[in-house]
């Protein structure tokens, strides 16, 4: 199973080639088919239904949203988170599409390969594929602090220990003092 966040290391990639399965998040619709379409911000779920994504896809959203979505098919809410914590970072309306994408990945497979999961941006700018379109940052404003999400995922590889999960990645790239986790590994993108 392959799961496809939206930093910029994925660029040229071609997606359909890969894997029977893939789980995307945000506005990946508007280039490659996946299978689950993780959308929690309000303004990105509206946009894939009014693509009619949900007609082939599975778009899954927060508890917040999901009552404005029931006469929808396939849309559905995103996994339950599976800890309670005591931080800010710990609430579920904290959490961002792509920790709830590497969740539900998670619980639907035993080997989860992560690809554009960049964390950090080479610049100070926005790290996003789909900076200066509709429902994103333009490229002029300063990158994502990705510190929730290294936490957040850092906890599904550390609930998700007999899951396998393998990181896609340039060959500079870093993994996280909170994802160093025997059940998780780093690759190169040649070898996706």
């Amino acid at each position: 199973m392959l799961v496809i966040g939206n930093g910029e290391s994925r660029k040229g990639i071609d997606l359909n080639k890969h894997f029977d399965t893939k789980i995307g998040c945000n506005a990946i619709h508007r280039d490659f088919h996946v299978d689950h379409l993780i959308c929690v911000d309000r303004r990105m779920v509206q946009q894939a239904i009014d693509a009619n994504v949900n007609e082939t896809s599975t778009v899954y959203t927060r508890s917040d949203w999901i009552d404005s979505y029931k006469n929808k098919q396939k849309v559905k809410q995103v996994p339950k988170l599976p800890y309670e914590g005591t931080e800010r970072w710990d609430e579920p309306f904290q959490w961002g599409s792509g920790p709830y994408a590497v969740l539900l990945a998670a619980g639907l497979s035993k080997e989860v390969k992560l690809l554009g999961f960049d964390l950090f941006s080479e610049t100070k700018n926005v790290n996003n594929i789909y900076k200066d379109t509709d429902g994103y940052n333009e490229s002029t404003k300063n990158a994502v602090d990705p510190r929730y999400w290294i936490h957040q995922i850092g906890m599904v590889f550390k609930l998700y220990n007999k899951c396998k999960f393998i990181i896609y990645q340039k060959n500079n790239w870093n993994l996280p003092k909170a994802w160093k986790y025997t059940n998780v590994s780093v690759d190169t993108l040649d070898n996706l």
